[in-house]
């Protein structure tokens, strides 16, 4: 079990419905309030509300970022990720996963495939990647971890066993309590020591005042998921919660 007081609280800025101002705002206010980390997503189109409401893309707005795989060429990719951790002095986590929008791919023109076919992408994405990170020059200025999202026990969170510094699983307490041991036990059958890899989670603001359930499954960064407008309230109470524990 993780000590309480041990988990970190980040706050997962959805950039959707919204304008670079108000984003800008909360990134500076959640920065303000002493949050463990800022993320948004991977998408071209919003997931909720108006599908056709406004939306921006992530890797543009330089913060810490989550990227579907096929949306980029992965050594491209990794000079990217490189650019911009030198641009954050060293605070960027590169967050990976296979693409679960389709119409995300499609609008974009790229092909969708089977959740096998992305996949099989996602683990060659991930070899070119850190291929590519040791050969750049200069080298990312931080440790530049590399997290992958998602729940597959077969695939994903094998490759999270295999490749990653973070993992990031979604669902309830009990979810992500088995998608731990999950995770623990490739890391055994891989021949790894599991408390290499840091434990997330997104949450819903309606889970703020259950965090300790979560920190018991396992988890040890908790962001707070928000959409516009974005009220920071339920972060600065989750932060004085893990504070006061």
């Amino acid at each position: 079990m993780t000590p309480m007081a041990a988990y970190k609280v980040g706050v997962h800025i959805r950039p959707q419905h919204t304008s670079v101002h108000a984003m800008r705002a909360a990134w500076r206010d959640a920065d303000a309030m002493g949050v463990d980390s800022i993320t948004i997503w991977d998408h071209f189109y919003p997931l909720s509300g108006d599908p056709d409401g406004t939306h921006f893309e992530c890797w543009s707005l330089l913060a810490a970022i989550v990227s579907a795989i096929a949306y980029r060429n992965p050594d491209l990719l990794a000079d990217m990720a490189r650019t911009v951790d030198h641009l954050s002095d060293g605070r960027l986590i590169l967050g990976l996963g296979a693409g679960n929008s389709e119409r995300d791919h499609a609008e974009y023109g790229f092909g969708y495939g089977t959740p096998g076919e992305r996949l099989k992408a996602l683990r060659s994405a991930l070899e070119r990647i850190k291929t590519r990170l040791a050969r750049l020059n200069p080298r990312p200025k931080g440790r530049l971890p590399i997290l992958i999202g998602g729940g597959g026990e077969q695939v994903t969170l094998q490759l999270v066993a295999k490749y990653a510094d973070m993992s990031n699983t979604p669902g309830s307490p009990d979810v992500v309590r088995h998608k731990n041991q999950v995770i623990d036990n490739w890391c055994v059958r891989l021949g790894r020591n599991p408390a290499e890899i840091e434990r997330t989670s997104n949450v819903p603001v309606s889970a703020v005042d259950g965090l300790e359930a979560y920190v018991e499954a396992g988890a040890q960064r908790l962001q707070v998921q928000l959409d516009h407008p974005f009220d920071l309230s339920p972060v600065e109470k989750a932060l004085k919660r893990r504070d006061s524990a």
